[in-house]
């Protein structure tokens, strides 16, 4: 911990946590030693860490995508299979892009139940979505299997109201 945090902890937190903060192991100072016997400070560094070896029930569920021809079909499926489908970077709910997390915005307001794919987690539909629509960049919308656009196309078709009557006149 660098001598600047050390200080402002020092303002911030009691005396006698701030010095086990100080010391080599802080775990022996703030952690229950019940716990202390199941994780000892040497198997966790001395950092907080989620665990990676939960049940298999909560880990996320995703089909391996082993070669551009599988990335391709399955493109094709989620473009066919879903109404309003978007590749995006991240997740609806937190995007990991300024321009997914416009389009999404956009989805939104326009009160859009849409599917999403977080290419991030798919390094071969990432490379075929942009193949599929010979579009360069990620997010891409499509509507009834018809490619919209990326965000800047999506951005104005929402600003000039164009957005909401092609998702309308698509859901007929």
């Amino acid at each position: 911990m660098s001598s600047l945090a050390l200080r402002l902890t020092s303002r911030v937190l009691p005396r006698a946590f701030n010095a086990s903060l100080k010391s080599k192991n802080i775990w022996s100072k703030v952690v229950p030693s019940a716990c202390l016997n199941a994780f000892p400070p040497s198997s966790v560094d001395n950092t907080l860490r989620f665990f990676s070896d939960s049940h298999d029930d909560f880990a996320t569920k995703r089909k391996p995508v082993d070669s551009e021809d599988e990335a391709m079909n399955m493109i094709k499926e989620h473009v066919e299979g879903n109404r309003v489908m978007l590749y995006m970077k991240g997740k609806p709910a937190q995007p990991m892009c300024g321009f997914s997390a416009k389009v999404v915005g956009a989805l939104k307001k326009e009160g859009i139940d849409f599917s999403s794919v977080n290419v991030l987690d798919y390094p071969q539909i990432r490379e075929g979505v942009k193949k599929y629509s010979d579009w360069p960049t990620v997010p891409q919308l499509y509507v009834n299997g018809e490619f919209i656009g990326g965000c800047d196309i999506v951005m104005d078709l929402h600003e000039q109201g164009e957005l909401a009557e092609i998702l309308k006149d698509k859901e007929k």
